[in-house]
Protein backbone atom coordinates (compact mmCIF):
# COMPACT_ATOMS: atom_id res chain seq x y z
CA UNK A 1 0.00 0.00 0.00
CA UNK A 2 1.38 3.20 -0.71
CA UNK A 3 2.31 5.54 1.87
CA UNK A 4 2.00 9.41 1.85
CA UNK A 5 3.89 12.04 3.31
CA UNK A 6 0.83 13.36 4.95
CA UNK A 7 -2.93 12.44 5.48
CA UNK A 8 -5.73 15.01 7.54
CA UNK A 9 -8.51 12.30 8.68
CA UNK A 10 -11.66 13.45 9.53
CA UNK A 11 -11.99 16.61 7.54
CA UNK A 12 -15.51 18.62 7.28
CA UNK A 13 -14.63 21.31 4.59
CA UNK A 14 -16.31 24.51 3.56
CA UNK A 15 -18.16 23.15 1.08
CA UNK A 16 -19.97 20.65 2.66
CA UNK A 17 -20.46 17.93 5.96
CA UNK A 18 -19.55 15.43 4.44
CA UNK A 19 -16.35 13.86 6.44
CA UNK A 20 -13.32 13.89 4.10
CA UNK A 21 -9.42 12.98 4.29
CA UNK A 22 -6.85 14.81 2.69
CA UNK A 23 -3.68 13.27 1.40
CA UNK A 24 -0.31 15.09 0.75
CA UNK A 25 2.65 14.26 -1.10
CA UNK A 26 5.56 16.34 -1.98
CA UNK A 27 4.11 19.65 -0.16
CA UNK A 28 0.84 19.37 -2.79
CA UNK A 29 -2.32 17.81 -2.47
CA UNK A 30 -2.45 14.46 -3.95
CA UNK A 31 -5.85 12.89 -3.05
CA UNK A 32 -9.72 14.09 -1.49
CA UNK A 33 -11.82 11.47 -0.41
CA UNK A 34 -13.83 10.53 2.44
CA UNK A 35 -12.11 7.58 3.05
CA UNK A 36 -8.32 7.19 1.87
CA UNK A 37 -7.00 3.76 2.01
CA UNK A 38 -3.54 4.84 2.26
CA UNK A 39 -1.01 5.28 5.20
CA UNK A 40 0.98 8.97 6.15
CA UNK A 41 3.91 8.98 7.63
CA UNK A 42 2.32 11.93 9.39
CA UNK A 43 -1.16 11.42 10.33
CA UNK A 44 -3.20 14.48 12.05
CA UNK A 45 -6.85 13.83 13.18
CA UNK A 46 -9.18 16.69 12.41
CA UNK A 47 -12.35 15.01 14.42
CA UNK A 48 -15.00 16.44 11.88
CA UNK A 49 -13.36 20.20 12.60
CA UNK A 50 -13.31 22.68 9.70
CA UNK A 51 -10.10 22.43 7.34
CA UNK A 52 -9.91 25.90 4.61
CA UNK A 53 -7.28 27.04 2.63
CA UNK A 54 -5.02 29.52 4.51
CA UNK A 55 -6.72 33.00 5.25
CA UNK A 56 -5.22 35.56 3.00
CA UNK A 57 -4.40 39.15 4.23
CA UNK A 58 -4.71 41.11 0.97
CA UNK A 59 -3.62 44.29 2.47
CA UNK A 60 -1.19 45.29 5.22
CA UNK A 61 1.55 47.59 6.11
CA UNK A 62 4.08 46.29 7.40
CA UNK A 63 6.89 48.83 7.39
CA UNK A 64 4.21 50.99 10.00
CA UNK A 65 3.40 48.13 12.52
CA UNK A 66 4.11 48.09 15.90
CA UNK A 67 5.44 51.35 15.90
CA UNK A 68 2.75 52.16 18.69
CA UNK A 69 2.34 53.19 21.36
CA UNK A 70 5.91 53.10 22.41
CA UNK A 71 7.01 55.94 19.29
CA UNK A 72 3.87 57.45 18.37
CA UNK A 73 0.04 57.73 18.81
CA UNK A 74 -2.34 59.48 16.60
CA UNK A 75 -4.83 61.42 18.98
CA UNK A 76 -7.47 62.70 16.48
CA UNK A 77 -8.02 58.97 15.36
CA UNK A 78 -8.46 60.94 11.72
CA UNK A 79 -6.29 58.89 8.51
CA UNK A 80 -4.38 62.33 8.02
CA UNK A 81 -3.14 62.57 11.41
CA UNK A 82 -1.80 59.51 10.98
CA UNK A 83 0.15 60.33 7.48
CA UNK A 84 1.33 62.96 9.79
CA UNK A 85 3.06 60.68 12.85
CA UNK A 86 4.20 58.27 10.33
CA UNK A 87 6.16 61.22 8.36
CA UNK A 88 7.51 61.73 11.82
CA UNK A 89 8.56 58.09 12.57
CA UNK A 90 10.32 57.10 9.17
CA UNK A 91 13.20 59.21 8.69
CA UNK A 92 14.53 57.38 12.13
CA UNK A 93 13.45 53.79 10.82
CA UNK A 94 16.59 51.19 10.00
CA UNK A 95 16.93 48.10 8.32
CA UNK A 96 16.87 45.90 11.22
CA UNK A 97 14.11 47.57 13.10
CA UNK A 98 11.51 47.26 10.20
CA UNK A 99 12.86 43.33 9.58
CA UNK A 100 12.48 42.93 13.32
CA UNK A 101 8.67 44.56 13.62
CA UNK A 102 7.83 42.96 10.42
CA UNK A 103 8.97 40.07 11.07
CA UNK A 104 6.88 39.36 14.76
CA UNK A 105 3.83 40.78 12.76
CA UNK A 106 4.26 37.89 10.28
CA UNK A 107 4.38 35.22 13.20
CA UNK A 108 1.35 36.67 14.46
CA UNK A 109 -0.74 36.41 11.04
CA UNK A 110 0.95 32.63 10.31
CA UNK A 111 -0.10 31.80 13.59
CA UNK A 112 -3.78 32.67 13.16
CA UNK A 113 -3.86 31.02 9.73
CA UNK A 114 -2.59 33.43 7.22
CA UNK A 115 0.09 32.02 4.84
CA UNK A 116 -0.20 35.01 1.95
CA UNK A 117 0.42 38.46 3.12
CA UNK A 118 0.20 41.62 0.36
CA UNK A 119 1.93 44.46 2.27
CA UNK A 120 2.28 48.26 1.36
CA UNK A 121 5.72 49.74 1.82
CA UNK A 122 6.43 53.39 1.67
CA UNK A 123 8.10 54.05 -1.09
CA UNK A 124 8.27 58.27 -0.36
CA UNK A 125 12.15 57.81 0.63
CA UNK A 126 14.82 58.40 -1.07
CA UNK A 127 16.84 55.95 0.96
CA UNK A 128 13.91 53.28 0.36
CA UNK A 129 14.97 51.73 3.96
CA UNK A 130 11.55 50.05 4.27
CA UNK A 131 11.33 48.41 0.88
CA UNK A 132 14.80 46.98 1.62
CA UNK A 133 14.54 45.58 4.64
CA UNK A 134 11.22 44.08 3.42
CA UNK A 135 12.83 42.74 0.44
CA UNK A 136 15.69 40.72 2.58
CA UNK A 137 12.74 39.77 4.68
CA UNK A 138 10.80 37.96 2.22
CA UNK A 139 13.46 35.80 1.37
CA UNK A 140 13.98 35.43 5.03
CA UNK A 141 10.38 33.48 5.51
CA UNK A 142 9.78 32.71 2.00
CA UNK A 143 9.51 29.15 3.22
CA UNK A 144 6.56 30.18 5.66
CA UNK A 145 4.96 32.65 4.11
CA UNK A 146 4.29 34.47 0.61
CA UNK A 147 5.03 37.90 1.02
CA UNK A 148 3.85 40.22 -1.65
CA UNK A 149 5.47 43.95 -1.44
CA UNK A 150 3.72 46.91 -3.32
CA UNK A 151 5.16 50.17 -4.22
CA UNK A 152 3.12 53.10 -2.60
CA UNK A 153 3.64 56.11 -2.53
CA UNK A 154 2.34 57.23 0.88
CA UNK A 155 2.75 61.06 -0.15
CA UNK A 156 1.75 61.01 -3.59
CA UNK A 157 3.70 60.71 -6.93
CA UNK A 158 3.10 63.48 -8.97
CA UNK A 159 3.13 65.84 -5.76
CA UNK A 160 5.89 64.35 -4.23
CA UNK A 161 9.80 65.22 -4.60
CA UNK A 162 10.53 62.71 -7.94
CA UNK A 163 7.80 60.75 -7.30
CA UNK A 164 8.06 59.02 -10.27
CA UNK A 165 11.08 58.18 -10.30
CA UNK A 166 10.98 56.77 -6.89
CA UNK A 167 8.23 53.94 -8.05
CA UNK A 168 10.12 52.77 -10.95
CA UNK A 169 13.13 52.48 -8.78
CA UNK A 170 11.34 50.45 -5.89
CA UNK A 171 10.19 48.43 -8.88
CA UNK A 172 14.08 47.51 -9.89
CA UNK A 173 15.00 47.34 -5.79
CA UNK A 174 12.16 44.96 -4.86
CA UNK A 175 8.83 45.45 -5.00
CA UNK A 176 6.20 43.58 -6.86
CA UNK A 177 3.54 45.12 -7.64
CA UNK A 178 2.50 48.63 -8.27
CA UNK A 179 0.72 51.09 -6.26
CA UNK A 180 -0.99 54.70 -6.13
CA UNK A 181 -2.93 56.89 -3.68
CA UNK A 182 -4.68 59.51 -6.57
CA UNK A 183 -6.80 61.12 -3.92
CA UNK A 184 -4.08 62.07 -2.28
CA UNK A 185 -2.41 64.28 -5.27
CA UNK A 186 -3.23 68.23 -5.13
CA UNK A 187 -6.22 67.96 -8.10
CA UNK A 188 -7.90 65.34 -9.71
CA UNK A 189 -6.32 65.70 -12.70
CA UNK A 190 -3.24 65.01 -10.77
CA UNK A 191 -4.85 62.15 -9.21
CA UNK A 192 -6.01 60.97 -13.66
CA UNK A 193 -2.39 61.54 -14.31
CA UNK A 194 -1.16 59.64 -11.30
CA UNK A 195 -3.31 56.74 -12.71
CA UNK A 196 -2.38 56.40 -16.05
CA UNK A 197 1.56 56.47 -14.93
CA UNK A 198 0.88 53.80 -12.48
CA UNK A 199 -1.46 51.26 -15.26
CA UNK A 200 1.49 51.40 -17.81
CA UNK A 201 4.50 51.53 -15.35
CA UNK A 202 2.96 48.06 -14.20
CA UNK A 203 1.93 47.00 -18.20
CA UNK A 204 5.67 48.20 -19.37
CA UNK A 205 7.01 46.10 -16.44
CA UNK A 206 4.27 43.09 -16.18
CA UNK A 207 3.26 43.52 -13.28
CA UNK A 208 0.05 43.82 -10.97
CA UNK A 209 -1.42 47.00 -9.92
CA UNK A 210 -3.25 47.69 -6.11
CA UNK A 211 -3.54 51.13 -5.59
CA UNK A 212 -5.06 52.77 -2.16
CA UNK A 213 -8.79 54.38 -3.73
CA UNK A 214 -10.81 57.15 -2.55
CA UNK A 215 -9.96 56.49 1.15
CA UNK A 216 -11.79 59.26 2.28
CA UNK A 217 -15.26 60.08 2.75
CA UNK A 218 -15.86 62.33 0.16
CA UNK A 219 -18.72 61.32 -2.45
CA UNK A 220 -16.86 63.54 -5.27
CA UNK A 221 -13.51 61.11 -4.88
CA UNK A 222 -14.37 58.90 -8.05
CA UNK A 223 -10.95 57.51 -8.79
CA UNK A 224 -11.87 54.31 -8.75
CA UNK A 225 -14.29 54.34 -11.88
CA UNK A 226 -11.14 55.62 -13.74
CA UNK A 227 -9.21 52.61 -12.52
CA UNK A 228 -11.54 50.23 -14.31
CA UNK A 229 -11.76 52.03 -17.81
CA UNK A 230 -7.74 51.66 -17.26
CA UNK A 231 -8.27 47.87 -16.42
CA UNK A 232 -10.11 47.46 -19.42
CA UNK A 233 -7.90 49.79 -21.84
CA UNK A 234 -4.76 47.77 -20.55
CA UNK A 235 -6.50 44.19 -20.89
CA UNK A 236 -5.13 43.89 -17.49
CA UNK A 237 -8.63 41.75 -16.20
CA UNK A 238 -8.65 40.05 -12.68
CA UNK A 239 -4.52 42.15 -12.53
CA UNK A 240 -5.80 45.36 -10.41
CA UNK A 241 -7.30 45.88 -6.88
CA UNK A 242 -8.67 48.92 -5.67
CA UNK A 243 -7.98 49.12 -1.57
CA UNK A 244 -10.41 50.75 0.54
CA UNK A 245 -12.50 52.72 -1.58
CA UNK A 246 -14.25 54.06 1.37
CA UNK A 247 -16.13 57.37 -1.05
CA UNK A 248 -17.70 54.32 -2.12
CA UNK A 249 -20.37 53.87 1.25
CA UNK A 250 -20.97 57.91 0.26
CA UNK A 251 -22.24 57.51 -3.51
CA UNK A 252 -25.54 58.02 -4.28
CA UNK A 253 -27.78 55.00 -5.15
CA UNK A 254 -27.79 55.68 -8.68
CA UNK A 255 -23.83 56.14 -9.06
CA UNK A 256 -23.26 53.27 -6.75
CA UNK A 257 -25.42 51.15 -9.08
CA UNK A 258 -23.73 52.40 -12.83
CA UNK A 259 -20.16 52.11 -10.83
CA UNK A 260 -20.82 47.79 -9.35
CA UNK A 261 -21.69 47.33 -13.29
CA UNK A 262 -18.60 49.12 -14.51
CA UNK A 263 -16.61 47.49 -11.92
CA UNK A 264 -17.60 44.02 -12.40
CA UNK A 265 -17.26 44.06 -16.71
CA UNK A 266 -13.47 45.67 -15.66
CA UNK A 267 -12.58 42.44 -13.61
CA UNK A 268 -11.07 44.37 -11.09
CA UNK A 269 -11.21 43.29 -7.64
CA UNK A 270 -12.15 45.78 -4.34
CA UNK A 271 -9.89 45.02 -0.80
CA UNK A 272 -11.83 46.27 1.60
CA UNK A 273 -10.04 47.04 5.41
CA UNK A 274 -12.71 46.83 7.78
CA UNK A 275 -10.84 47.20 10.94
CA UNK A 276 -9.26 50.23 10.45
CA UNK A 277 -11.85 51.97 8.34
CA UNK A 278 -14.37 51.82 10.45
CA UNK A 279 -12.03 53.96 12.82
CA UNK A 280 -10.21 55.84 10.31
CA UNK A 281 -13.88 57.18 8.17
CA UNK A 282 -16.35 59.42 9.44
CA UNK A 283 -14.48 61.49 12.07
CA UNK A 284 -15.33 64.52 9.68
CA UNK A 285 -18.98 63.82 10.73
CA UNK A 286 -21.52 64.57 13.51
CA UNK A 287 -24.05 62.07 13.33
CA UNK A 288 -25.28 59.63 11.85
CA UNK A 289 -21.66 58.48 11.20
CA UNK A 290 -20.57 56.85 8.18
CA UNK A 291 -19.40 53.09 8.76
CA UNK A 292 -16.04 53.73 6.90
CA UNK A 293 -16.20 50.50 4.27
CA UNK A 294 -16.93 50.11 0.97
CA UNK A 295 -20.17 48.16 0.05
CA UNK A 296 -19.10 45.03 -0.02
CA UNK A 297 -22.22 42.92 0.03
CA UNK A 298 -23.77 45.21 -3.25
CA UNK A 299 -20.55 44.29 -4.44
CA UNK A 300 -20.42 40.60 -3.94
CA UNK A 301 -23.83 40.46 -5.66
CA UNK A 302 -22.81 42.64 -8.69
CA UNK A 303 -20.21 39.67 -8.97
CA UNK A 304 -17.33 42.33 -8.21
CA UNK A 305 -14.53 39.96 -6.24
CA UNK A 306 -13.87 41.06 -3.12
CA UNK A 307 -10.94 40.67 -0.46
CA UNK A 308 -10.12 41.80 2.57
CA UNK A 309 -7.24 43.01 4.38
CA UNK A 310 -6.17 43.95 8.21
CA UNK A 311 -4.63 46.88 7.13
CA UNK A 312 -2.80 47.99 10.60
CA UNK A 313 -1.29 46.39 13.27
CA UNK A 314 -0.26 48.79 16.04
CA UNK A 315 0.72 51.63 13.99
CA UNK A 316 -0.47 55.62 13.55
CA UNK A 317 -3.49 54.45 11.86
CA UNK A 318 -5.06 51.83 14.09
CA UNK A 319 -3.77 51.21 17.96
CA UNK A 320 -4.86 47.46 17.94
CA UNK A 321 -4.71 44.60 16.43
CA UNK A 322 -3.09 41.09 16.35
CA UNK A 323 -3.46 40.21 12.79
CA UNK A 324 -6.11 37.54 13.15
CA UNK A 325 -7.64 38.43 9.78
CA UNK A 326 -10.74 36.12 11.07
CA UNK A 327 -11.72 39.59 13.13
CA UNK A 328 -11.61 41.60 9.99
CA UNK A 329 -14.06 39.02 8.04
CA UNK A 330 -15.95 39.24 11.62
CA UNK A 331 -16.09 43.44 11.04
CA UNK A 332 -16.76 43.16 7.89
CA UNK A 333 -19.72 40.67 8.42
CA UNK A 334 -21.42 43.51 11.09
CA UNK A 335 -20.91 46.44 9.24
CA UNK A 336 -22.05 45.28 5.44
CA UNK A 337 -25.73 43.61 6.81
CA UNK A 338 -24.31 40.36 5.88
CA UNK A 339 -25.81 37.95 8.22
CA UNK A 340 -27.93 35.41 6.64
CA UNK A 341 -26.16 31.67 6.40
CA UNK A 342 -24.96 32.55 3.02
CA UNK A 343 -23.92 35.57 3.27
CA UNK A 344 -21.62 34.89 6.27
CA UNK A 345 -20.06 32.03 4.29
CA UNK A 346 -19.22 34.92 1.34
CA UNK A 347 -17.09 36.67 3.86
CA UNK A 348 -15.01 33.58 5.06
CA UNK A 349 -14.79 33.21 1.46
CA UNK A 350 -13.30 37.16 0.76
CA UNK A 351 -10.69 36.02 3.79
CA UNK A 352 -9.85 32.96 2.15
CA UNK A 353 -10.48 31.80 -1.40
CA UNK A 354 -11.09 34.76 -3.28
CA UNK A 355 -8.12 36.59 -1.55
CA UNK A 356 -6.24 33.70 -3.17
CA UNK A 357 -7.44 34.83 -6.48
CA UNK A 358 -6.26 38.37 -5.85
CA UNK A 359 -2.77 36.66 -4.26
CA UNK A 360 -2.53 34.87 -7.43
CA UNK A 361 -4.72 35.22 -10.35
CA UNK A 362 -5.58 32.31 -12.26
CA UNK A 363 -3.94 29.81 -9.97
CA UNK A 364 -6.82 27.04 -8.13
CA UNK A 365 -7.74 29.01 -5.27
CA UNK A 366 -9.56 26.19 -3.28
CA UNK A 367 -9.07 22.52 -2.31
CA UNK A 368 -8.35 20.23 -5.39
CA UNK A 369 -5.99 17.78 -6.10
CA UNK A 370 -2.63 19.42 -7.05
CA UNK A 371 -2.65 22.43 -5.32
CA UNK A 372 0.18 23.70 -2.56
CA UNK A 373 -0.84 21.84 0.27
CA UNK A 374 -1.38 25.53 2.77
CA UNK A 375 -3.89 24.33 4.86
CA UNK A 376 -5.59 25.39 7.99
CA UNK A 377 -7.45 22.83 10.63
CA UNK A 378 -9.85 25.31 12.86
CA UNK A 379 -11.29 24.74 15.97
CA UNK A 380 -14.67 25.31 14.33
CA UNK A 381 -17.33 23.08 12.38
CA UNK A 382 -17.74 25.50 9.77
CA UNK A 383 -17.05 28.39 7.99
CA UNK A 384 -19.71 30.56 10.10
CA UNK A 385 -19.11 28.77 13.59
CA UNK A 386 -15.21 29.89 12.94
CA UNK A 387 -16.65 33.68 12.20
CA UNK A 388 -18.93 33.30 15.31
CA UNK A 389 -16.59 31.93 17.69
CA UNK A 390 -13.67 33.20 16.60
CA UNK A 391 -11.76 30.10 17.05
CA UNK A 392 -7.87 29.19 16.90
CA UNK A 393 -6.04 28.26 14.33
CA UNK A 394 -5.39 24.53 16.17
CA UNK A 395 -2.69 23.48 13.17
CA UNK A 396 -1.18 25.59 10.49
CA UNK A 397 0.28 23.41 7.52
CA UNK A 398 2.57 24.84 5.01
CA UNK A 399 3.48 22.96 1.82
CA UNK A 400 2.74 19.99 3.86
CA UNK A 401 4.83 20.47 7.08
CA UNK A 402 2.78 21.75 10.10
CA UNK A 403 4.38 25.25 11.05
CA UNK A 404 2.12 26.72 13.62
CA UNK A 405 0.04 24.62 16.13
CA UNK A 406 -2.64 26.25 19.20
CA UNK A 407 -3.78 24.71 21.69
CA UNK A 408 -8.00 25.31 21.50
CA UNK A 409 -9.36 27.01 24.89
CA UNK A 410 -11.60 25.49 27.05
CA UNK A 411 -13.96 26.75 29.92
CA UNK A 412 -15.88 25.55 32.93
CA UNK A 413 -18.27 27.29 34.97
CA UNK A 414 -18.95 25.79 38.56
CA UNK A 415 -22.24 26.66 39.98
CA UNK A 416 -25.12 24.37 41.93
CA UNK A 417 -22.34 21.95 43.43
CA UNK A 418 -20.98 21.23 39.51
CA UNK A 419 -18.62 22.18 37.10
CA UNK A 420 -19.73 22.53 33.53
CA UNK A 421 -17.41 22.73 30.56
CA UNK A 422 -18.25 24.95 28.42
CA UNK A 423 -16.95 25.36 23.88
CA UNK A 424 -19.76 27.80 23.44
CA UNK A 425 -21.45 25.54 21.14
CA UNK A 426 -25.21 24.92 20.92
CA UNK A 427 -25.07 21.26 21.65
CA UNK A 428 -22.98 21.67 24.72
CA UNK A 429 -24.88 19.83 27.51
CA UNK A 430 -25.53 22.01 30.75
Amino acid sequence: MDRLDLIIRDACLATGNERTDIGINAGRISALAPRLPETGQQELNAEGQLVTVPMVDAHIHLDATLTVPQRTTNQSGTLLEGIQRWGEIKPDITIEDVKARARQAILWEVAHGTLQIRSHVDVCDERLVALKALRELKHEIADLVDLQLVAFPQEGVLCYPHGKELMETALHEGADIVGGIPHYEWTREDGIRELEFVFELAQREGRLVDVHCDETDDPESRFVETMARLTQVHHMAGRVAASHTTAMHSYNSAYGFKLRRILQKSGMAIIANPLTNVVLQGRFDDFPKRRGMAPIKDLNEAGVPVALGFDCIMDPWYPLGTGNLLQAAWMALHLAHMTGQTQMEQIFRMATINGQGVFHPGQPSDLAVGRQADLVIWDATSPVEALRLLPVARTVIRRGRVVAEADPARHSVRYGGKTVSLDFRPHSRV
